[in-house]
């Protein structure tokens, strides 16, 4: 293994992708995921199924759903239309492109922000990417007048993120590949246990320009659902997916066994004994008086002094948009957020072998009462698949939470005559998506708390990306310095990797003008006979002029706060009102600035950007990130430098986690978790949640188990 052939195999991505499961599909064509339609060769996805498939609350109609807000997503009708405005558009006349994205254009801010309900809705138009004869086309169509107003083929690199069409015609191009499927007969695999990913290529180099190709590996689902943990390992076969054709085949590791299927297969039906623990009773939230929260016109969530607009998206997931919070004195609701949502992920693997330095996604329905608890309410995505509607049901949850976590609490027995004890129990709001990427599963909270706080949480479960090996016992290994993760089970091991998601938070503080505020703790020495003290810390506030001023890196011997202020909003006692995002546990990438993956995913150099507002600047990898070289992403614009000081300004952050495998995430892993919080600093004059009244004994509902029959 040597040094200089170093390239992490590294996964770009959507945070939530455009491949959902087959039978979202609504044509008949589409229903075969991974499959060849003449072959049994079939994902674990289509043959292997799960008793919780069952579990699935009541379904919605949106055939007739009509739009009630200008940032409401694309109706079913706006859909159609949209294709038959396109069926009949000029330069598609003779040859019908491959819709790649369809898409609400958002109106401009401004507007959005002038409109109020019962006002008629802003111009509806329609944001189209689409492909036609190997060139990415980007349109605009105007819903109103049923026209094309704009119309313009990309020219830089990078391609729209793959289709469903896409991914099923690179699946089926190896078994046409006669040394392909000599290979797989070779490892003793049938060809009818084939389960097959389509990771991302991302660029290295010239060889890989002007068209679009993929990587494809497998895995043998013989004895289990769970292929990732039977990597055919070393075999990658790169296809160009326009001309239906292989491209190369790489086979290196024809010595490398297929680990067993034994204990691999996580589904509940498959496990033969129960855990060694001693029971845990169900639990559940009970909401006799039904939940506290409202759904108005589709997306409109209101809740305690909290209300938002929320969406399903089919690149991100989830959009929170015109997030208010309401003045705990006034009772008027302030401007908190404008646009929330994860733009980029960025997973890069460690390991220098040829099949492992590339690789890349998807929303799938909630699981009621695991996913989500019982007293959920259920948001489905109105989405479309190559210009045509479908919906995907079950997309989002929303729903209030209690764990017996305090609101706030003190205790006085000093005092004479007092004898006080006062507390407050901590509901909150949750809005959650869950993406299964791959082999890795993303859980994407929203939490909404009273104080005006909002955490933002990501979850990681589902399975490891692992590679074969000879090793079945890490003594076996003539330097385990060299190995790259470690022997998670026999023949296999879980490689070194990160996750990097990075938010685009366009924070609006009672106004779009706003500045970013550095507050440094720095250390001062106390004068000599002062005091017995020999130091202490103060705050020194700085205020970034430029972008280059809010690139930070988090230093734990540095240590600062980051405020996002209105200057011109002041509380009675004069100071600004903000917010401030508060870092949990997170990860800062390590590679070579350089290195190819670490170019296209340039968003992650810095924990903290700020720029301008420009409605184009959504995407941190850029809108074209398939195969990009890095040309259009958050650190390009970044380099501008241009004014932010009392501007309409976005906040980026990168959580991160750095993942070392052990024997615990096998064959899947429990779920592990970070957050951050925007949290409001001098935005109330105390504490908003001060008046809050306590639980008491007769507020809650008695429940006893049913008698037995």
């Amino acid at each position: 293994m040597q040094a200089t052939s170093y390239l992490p195999f590294c996964l770009i991505l959507l945070v939530v992708l455009v491949l959902f499961p087959c039978s979202r599909y609504p044509l008949a064509t589409q229903q075969y995921v991974g499959c060849s339609l003449t072959t049994p060769w079939c994902g674990s996805r289509n043959r292997k199924y799960s008793i919780l498939e069952t579990q699935n609350p009541k379904s919605i109609a949106h055939s007739a759903e009509t739009t009630h807000h200008p940032l409401d997503p694309l109706s079913i009708q706006e859909i159609n239309k949209v294709r038959a405005v396109l069926s009949s558009y000029g330069p598609f006349s003779s040859s019908f492109p491959a819709i790649q994205s369809l898409s609400l254009d958002e109106p401009e801010k401004s507007v959005v922000l002038g409109w109020k309900k019962g006002d008629p809705l802003p111009p509806r138009k329609a944001f189209v990417i689409a492909l036609l004869n190997g060139k990415t086309q980007v349109l605009l169509v105007d819903l109103d007048s049923s026209r094309v107003t704009s119309h313009s083929t990309h020219q830089g690199s990078g391609y729209p993120t793959l289709s469903m069409d896409d991914i099923q015609v690179a699946l089926r191009v190896p078994l046409s590949d006669p040394e392909f499927n000599k290979s797989i007969m070779a490892r003793g695999v049938k060809l009818s246990d084939l389960g097959c990913i389509s990771p991302s290529s991302g660029w290295f180099g010239p060889d890989e320009e002007g068209r679009r190709i993929i990587k494809i590996q497998c895995g043998s689902i013989q004895d289990t659902a769970n292929f990732y943990m039977r990597p055919i390992e070393g075999l990658t076969v790169t296809v160009d997916i326009d001309r239906k054709e292989v491209v190369r085949i790489s086979d290196t590791g024809r010595e490398i066994p297929v680990p067993k299927g034994t204990n691999t297969d996580y589904r509940y039906t498959a496990q033969d004994r129960p855990p060694e623990m001693e029971p845990i009773n169900p639990i559940s939230m009970e909401q006799p008086k039904g939940p506290s929260f409202r759904v108005e016109d589709g997306h409109i969530v209101k809740w305690a002094n909290w209300e938002f607009h929320l969406k399903a998206d089919q690149r991100t997931g989830m959009i929170i948009s015109q997030a208010k919070v309401r003045d705990s004195e006034t009772g008027e609701l302030r401007s908190v957020m404008y646009k929330g949502f994860a733009s980029e992920m960025f997973v890069p693997y460690m390991d220098p072998d040829e099949a492992w330095y590339f690789k890349s996604g998807t929303a799938l329905a909630l699981v009621p009462l695991n996913d989500c608890p019982r007293n959920s309410y259920y948001m489905d995505g109105v989405l479309a698949s190559d210009g045509k509607p479908f919906i995907q049901s079950n997309m989002i949850c929303v729903f209030e939470r209690y764990t017996g976590d305090v609101g706030w609490r003190h205790s006085e027995t000093f005092l004479p005559g007092f004898n006080i004890r006062e507390a407050r129990p901590k509901v909150t709001l949750v809005a959650r998506i869950a993406a299964s990427v791959g082999n890795y599963d993303y859980i994407f909270d929203w939490e909404f708390q009273t104080d005006g706080l909002i955490r933002v949480k990501v979850g990681l479960s589902g399975m490891l990306m692992v590679k074969g090996t000879p090793l079945e016992n890490i003594h076996q290994a003539p330097n385990q310095d060299d190995m790259s993760g470690t022997l998670v089970s026999e023949n296999v091991i879980g490689v070194v990797h990160d996750h990097f998601i990075t938010f685009h938070l366009d924070l609006d503080i009672d106004n779009t003008d706003n500045s970013f505020v550095k507050v440094n703790l720095v250390k001062e020495e106390t004068p000599p006979g002062q005091s017995p003290r020999k130091s202490y810390l103060k705050a020194k506030r700085n205020v970034a002029a430029t972008e280059n001023d809010a690139k930070i890196k988090l230093k734990l011997y540095d240590p600062s706060e980051f405020h996002v202020i209105n200057p011109l909003k002041r509380s009675r006692l004069g100071n600004s009102a903000g917010y401030k995002i508060v870092p949990s546990g997170t990860a800062a990438s390590l590679l070579d600035l350089q290195d190819p993956p670490q170019l296209r995913s340039a968003f992650t150099n810095n924990q903290i950007w700020v720029t301008p507002y420009n409605r184009t600047e959504q995407w941190a990898g850029g809108l074209f990130v398939y195969q990009s070289k890095g040309e259009d992403t958050l650190a390009v614009w970044s380099d501008r430098n241009r004014p932010i000081e009392n501007r309409d300004i976005v906040l980026w952050y990168t959580l991160g986690f750095h993942h070392i495998p052990c024997q615990e995430d096998f064959p899947i892993m429990p779920t592990v978790s970070s957050s951050f919080d925007l949290k409001p600093v001098n935005f109330f004059e105390s504490n908003p949640v001060l008046r809050a009244a306590p639980y008491f004994e007769k507020d809650l509902p008695v429940c006893r188990p049913t008698a037995s029959s």
